[in-house]
């Protein structure tokens, strides 16, 4: 019913054995047991809905840590390859926008990066990869 997620260190390439983030299976118990408004906390519950595609699509997910920031999601790919995933409800305003990429800008690598919102804005920020997530979900070539 609930699903750990360990945290891997971007910068030292290492995961940390000590700190782990959570994801519940069912939305709707989530809701009862923390606060039975089904409309309350709707980015925790965006995160929780990429996550468990992030799995479906394939690969070894973990919460990103960065030296003063985080990263929703790295995903490991068998074949050595690697994504990073930044997910909020909306980042329209550009305070939360500029939030929500600075962690990913921090990472000097240059493997994919995405920003999944619930805005039709997409586009590229300094290779990131704005996207819409209901798109994103709905990808054919998952």
């Amino acid at each position: 019913m609930v699903y750990p997620v360990r945290l891997y260190n971007i910068k030292g390439k290492r995961l940390l054995s000590s700190n782990y983030k959570y994801y519940v299976v069912d939305l709707g118990l989530r809701n009862i047991l923390q606060t039975n408004n089904p409309i309350s906390d709707l980015g925790h519950k965006l995160e929780n809905v990429v996550y468990f595609e992030l799995l479906r699509r394939g690969g070894e997910v973990f919460a990103g840590q960065t030296d003063n920031g985080e990263v929703d999601f790295v995903v490991m790919k068998p074949n050595g390859e690697r994504a990073y995933y930044q997910v909020a409800y909306t980042a329209n305003d550009e305070k939360t926008l500029k939030r929500e990429l600075s962690s990913l800008k921090k990472i000097r690598d240059s493997y994919p990066k995405y920003l999944l919102t619930t805005d039709f804005e997409t586009s590229n920020i300094e290779g990131i990869q704005r996207l819409n997530v209901i798109d994103w979900l709905l990808e054919v070539n998952n």
